[in-house]
């Protein structure tokens, strides 16, 4: 840590308009740390809801050089705020800043901080980490046209298979309808359902599952500053909504946080629809990138990118006792996830397995509701 540096260690909501004023202006001094989920009403909302959250505050001794929001849980473990959520993690900082992390840990009162989307560019934090791996985006900047011209270089069929879909859907169903930024609750419940049905579909733990998590989100809905807010985009069919991609956004940087559809109609791809819809849109609202979050085995992410930028997957480790409980609670768990992803046969068998479960979890849980039913007459 940089000699007289100090450090307070508060609740995200009791910072005062003064600190999130400071906050927001390293975001814009320092490019790559302008993104909704480093964003101070990203950890404000999420500090209401996770008893654990917190943002360590770092000052030079006459004024504050960085903001640094994780949640401590058990034995000292640390984890970046909201994890499990956020796809971009990190320090928000003045301009060439140094820290020493594991002095930075000492004062969080942490024996580990494990990250797994850390922003490129994070010096202290280099040795610490174990993979980069690409996290792709879809490019605006330069206009919807010019973004168009890149799809057609990832594939040459897209664009035409996407106007095909589109017409058959309009044929069948009657003319489609686009809103770029929905403030209906009722539209954010709807693509909520439709993920905690693919969660089950597919095996995964749902998400929403947890009212805390569930409440983040609905919350995120309302809130609105000079430079970040929701953007929720809905694709309808008349006035059934067929797709949905829940976005937040700051300043002209969005992440895609929920995308989902509605199955009845996923023979016409319509989450790939509303995407060249957001794309259109969002250029024309300010919007110059969309980050879609890191990964390589989702094709829509392969098809609609315009590069991949870089985060990273490591920890810092403090030599304590409760360090070393840590790992030997968490290292087997993480060697078998790092095996099967970075096997392309162990994962698809993998995947098979988890969608079998889902299956099976599906129609017990259709079989079940079947029984509930009273009986008619």
């Amino acid at each position: 840590m940089e000699s007289g540096m100090r450090i307070t260690v508060v609740r995200p909501t009791e910072l005062g308009a003064p600190e999130l004023a400071r906050w927001r202006g390293f975001q814009r001094a320092v490019p790559s740390l302008v993104h909704p989920f480093l964003s101070p009403e990203f950890a404000v909302v999420v500090g209401r809801h996770r008893p654990e959250a917190r943002v360590a505050v770092l000052s030079d001794g006459t004024e504050i050089v960085g903001f640094f929001p994780f949640e401590r849980r058990r034995f000292g473990y640390g984890v970046p705020i909201a994890a499990g959520l956020t796809s971009y993690q990190g320090l928000i900082h003045a301009p060439d800043l140094e820290w020493d992390p594991r002095e930075l840990l000492r004062a969080c009162d942490l024996a580990v901080w494990e990250f797994d989307c850390l922003v490129d560019g994070q010096k202290p934090f280099e040795p610490y980490q174990a993979i980069r791996v690409p996290s792709p985006i879809m490019d605006l900047s330069g206009g919807y046209e010019t973004y168009k011209a890149q799809l057609r270089e990832n594939s040459s069929s897209l664009l035409k298979g996407l106007a095909y879909k589109r017409r058959k859907l309009e044929r069948k169903a009657g003319a489609l309808r686009f809103v770029l930024d929905s403030h209906d609750h009722e539209d954010l419940r709807m693509l909520m359902a439709w993920k905690s049905e693919q969660y089950l579909r597919t095996g995964r733990r749902d998400r929403f599952a947890w009212a805390g998590t569930a409440g983040i989100i609905e919350e995120m809905l309302d809130i609105r500053t000079d430079g970040f807010g929701p953007v929720l985009a809905m694709l309808y069919v008349g006035d059934e909504p067929v797709a949905s991609q829940y976005m937040l956004r700051a300043d002209h940087v969005a992440v895609d946080w929920f995308p989902g559809y509605n199955t009845h109609y996923g023979q016409f791809s319509p989450g790939m629809l509303i995407r060249l819809d957001v794309a259109e849109a969002a250029h024309a609202a300010g919007i110059h990138h969309i980050h879609m979050a890191r990964g390589t085995r989702d094709r829509y992410k392969q098809l609609f990118k315009s590069r991949d930028l870089y985060v990273a997957e490591g920890r810092v480790v403090r030599r304590t006792p409760a360090a070393a409980t840590i790992w030997l609670m968490r290292a087997p768990a993480r060697r078998v996830r790092y095996v099967i992803t970075e096997n392309p046969k162990l994962r698809e068998a993998a995947d098979r397995t988890l969608h079998r479960y889902g299956h099976l979890r599906s129609a017990l849980r259709e079989r079940t509701e079947r029984r509930r039913k009273p009986p008619i007459g």
